[in-house]
């Protein structure tokens, strides 16, 4: 049986998790607020965390790093595995939208936020989530 999560869960998406480490991203202020602030369920995409990872590391160093994956460590996040399913969806994803630059871990976003009925992605990516029409509801909810 497939999970289904509440219209109270968001995917989240690797800008986010980016914005929340680097102080100085313009993003910053409106994650912070936004998780702060909210009462649902935050899952990541396993898909996203080595990008999130690769990004904290490269720009803001090992330590910020090491400080992302101990928040993984302590729960802040639900980590959601991409399923052979996930990836198949991907690829059609892929596909479909192949003039629109829709890289492998946006697709597996899409393509588990479809599996698990979640509409809304926190994300500062508004082009992408805003131009894919999804199987499960009408548009994706970009958030903040």
């Amino acid at each position: 049986m497939a999970k289904v999560f509440s219209l109270e869960a968001v995917l989240v998406d690797t800008g986010i998790i980016y914005a929340l480490a680097d102080r100085t991203d313009s993003w910053h202020d409106r994650a912070v607020s936004f998780v702060s602030g909210y009462g649902g369920k935050l899952v990541v995409p396993s898909t996203v965390i080595p990008e999130a990872a690769y990004l904290i590391n490269r720009y803001l160093g090992q330590a910020a790093e090491l400080m992302f994956v101990r928040s993984l460590l302590a729960g802040e996040l639900a980590v959601e595995q991409i399923t052979s399913a996930d990836f198949g969806r991907a690829a059609e994803l892929l596909e479909t939208y192949a003039d629109a630059d829709i890289g492998l871990v946006d697709a597996t976003v899409m393509a588990l936020a479809e599996r698990l009925k979640v509409r809304r992605i926190l994300t500062t990516d508004r082009r992408h989530y805003g131009m894919v029409k999804p199987k499960h509801w009408p548009a994706f909810e970009a958030v903040p």
